[in-house]
């Protein structure tokens, strides 16, 4: 972006005592200042360094403004849905549509929220005009048209005393009825002061004949028909053959006997004196641009506008005046330099919404394709990226921010990644929600991040079930295999396992690790156990040991597991396996030295039950063979 060629607002911080300095920190949505502590000889001194919120973005905070948030964020998505292959003139309508949307957004905004509607008026003031300007791209004729709505949009107190005059018992007698009935020519609504003129005429029957004139005037003036056969040309010579009407009635003092009547007759003719005397109905310089373009210039050409425009501020503004930042804002709109605009609102404005979104819409309309930033960025994408910023500082907004990085094609998927790291992981819900955001995007490495930080998180609260499932979604065979441990750990403890619907429903997942595949095989072994199918569970269990699968320190708890399988009345475990099983427990017992009574005991139940059962199995299988 440009440099800012203004002085920064400036904010009175108090002053460091003597050996202290300040250091400041800028985030997405607040500024931090921070004292650091020296001593003489430049070694940080003792004593804890205060940290001072100086500015922070409080739109983002505001229950009403995050509603203009929330709702302008679907008409953005759908805005980026609109094809590159229409041509641009089949386009035009959408995007009119498209910012009316934002208008009406703004609008429904203003009226829930009393304390900053001078913000969101400001907002929908400029924005109103850059889409009469930019987007609807009005032309001679329909751009007066457009601009009288405009202005009628933004001075709407003239319907709030009109009603008050009129619920009156005389409404002609209202002190306010000629500053309506002059309010609504000034505003081109003339058929609203034919009405209004007709309860003064009938309280002034010798003066009806003035009255008379005075509503054949005012009807017969000619507005312009963008859609009827009339051309521009024609428009023109009538609409000059109605003003020097109005002249005429003018320089023969038709209205010299009533001065109110006199006063419409000379704003008609666009008498510059008369409408300047008449600031305080106007309220505004750029008021006073339409009603002069009205009555003077109605068939203006859009490339006119900027000097009407400078001259008409120039003469409404106190010589002494300086014009405010909204000034400047629709001057500058008002000379198409859109650029200028976009520059003065990022300055004037609070927040990034308005310009992010103005700048997009222009963009898809091609009227900023000319402007690219020096760090390979363009202006849309650069105002996209700030505002999506300052909306991943907000608890909830956040998730409003992704679909912003999703369509800045230069460096949106950078700043997601970045900014997904920040988001505070409260709940497993709102982890499972920014989860679900990187692993549409196959952004693995944040996916690893965070399933490793919802593991841990579970395994300090020993949730082992809920630590395994995150292990495992992040392909994390070291933290499977610790955690598979530990549910080892908790079935030699207790003898049952926890969270059997998980381990049971493992599938392909347990061979992330040997640890967690011997966890899954020895969860089937007892499935197998229990359903009675004692081969199967023999076969399985042995394989377990045979295959190194099984920690050795889990071997004796595995071999006590087949005690029972020994013990049963039909053989088994055949003579092969039961030496393999022998053999295991040896290996077992000549690296065990430990001395304990009930070790011991088991060892010599084992080797009892493993001697009985390869007798057993020997003269079965030899009676097979005879």
């Amino acid at each position: 972006m440009e440099e800012v060629d203004v002085e920064p607002a400036i904010t009175n911080i108090p002053a460091a005592s003597a050996g202290t300095h300040l250091g400041f920190a800028w985030g997405p949505g607040d500024i931090l200042v921070y004292e650091t502590l020296y001593k003489a000889s430049g070694a940080i001194g003792s004593g804890c360094p205060c940290i001072h919120e100086v500015r922070k973005d409080e739109d983002i905070y505001s229950p009403i403004l995050r509603k203009l948030f929330n709702e302008s964020h679907h008409i953005f998505v759908g805005l980026q849905t609109i094809g590159e292959d229409l041509p641009s003139k089949n386009k035009k309508p959408q995007f009119v549509s498209i910012s009316k949307n934002y208008r009406s957004v703004i609008r429904a905004c203003m009226e829930e929220l009393q304390q900053v509607v001078s913000i969101l008026l400001a907002i929908e003031l400029i924005w109103n005009l850059c889409e009469v300007l930019f987007i609807d791209a009005a032309p001679a004729g329909s751009l007066l048209l457009h601009l009288l709505d405009w202005v009628r949009l933004h001075k709407a107190d003239v319907d709030e005393k009109a009603r008050e005059v009129l619920q009156s018992e005389s409404p002609a007698e209202h002190h306010d009825y000629w500053n309506v009935v002059v309010s609504y020519v000034l505003q081109g609504r003339l058929e609203e002061a034919r009405q209004m003129l007709v309860k003064q005429a009938t309280l002034q029957p010798a003066a009806r004949s003035m009255y008379k004139l005075m509503d054949t005037l005012l009807s017969k003036m000619p507005f312009y028909n963008p859609g009827g056969t009339q051309t521009l040309t024609e428009f023109d010579v009538k609409w000059r053959h109605w003003h020097e009407e109005v002249d005429r009635c003018l320089q023969d003092n038709s209205f010299a006997s009533n001065k109110h009547l006199e006063v419409i007759c000379k704003i008609l003719v666009g008498d510059e004196d008369t409408l300047l005397e008449h600031k305080d109905l106007l309220s505004t310089w750029y008021h006073f641009l339409v009603t002069r373009l009205l009555f003077c210039h109605p068939t203006v050409k859009p490339t006119e506008l900027h000097y009407y425009a400078q001259s008409c501020l120039t003469m409404f503004l106190d010589s002494r005046s300086v014009p405010e930042p909204l000034d400047s804002i629709l001057l500058a709109a008002f000379e198409f330099d859109i650029h200028q605009v976009i520059k003065d609102c990022s300055i004037a404005l609070n927040n990034w919404w308005f310009v992010a979104h103005l700048t997009d819409l222009l963009d898809h309309c091609k009227l900023l394709q000319s402007h690219n930033l020096h760090f390979g960025s363009n202006l849309r994408e650069f105002l996209l990226l700030e505002y999506a910023s300052g909306l991943f500082t907000h608890h909830s907004l956040w998730q409003l921010a992704v679909d912003y990085f999703d369509h800045c094609p230069e460096f949106g998927r950078v700043y997601l990644e970045l900014q997904i790291e920040r988001v505070p992981l409260d709940t497993e819900r709102k982890a499972l929600k920014v989860l679900r955001i990187c692993e549409q995007r196959q952004m693995s490495e944040q996916v690893r991040s965070i399933c490793k930080i919802m593991a841990m998180r579970a395994l300090r609260n020993n949730r082992l079930g809920s630590a395994l499932s995150w292990s495992i979604r992040a392909k994390d065979a070291a933290f499977a295999t610790l955690i598979s441990e530990k549910f080892l750990q908790d079935y030699c403890a207790r003898g049952t396992f926890s969270d059997l619907d998980l381990i049971d429903n493992l599938g392909p997942a347990m061979l992330l690790s040997d640890r967690l595949t011997f966890l899954g095989k020895y969860r089937e072994f007892h499935k197998l156990y229990g359903e009675k199918r004692s081969g199967e569970a023999a076969k399985l269990l042995l394989s377990l040991m045979t295959a190194k699968i099984a920690p050795r320190s889990f071997w004796m708890t595995l071999l006590t597991d087949a005690l029972p399988l020994l013990e049963q009345k039909e053989v088994i475990f055949s003579a092969d396996q039961t030496h393999e099983l022998m053999f295991c427990l040896e290996e077992l017992t000549s690296l065990n030295t430990t001395d304990e009574d009930t070790e011991l005991t088991k060892v010599e139940l084992l080797r009892l039950a493993l001697a009985r059962n390869l007798a057993r199995a020997i003269v079965k299988e030899g009676t097979v063979e005879a």
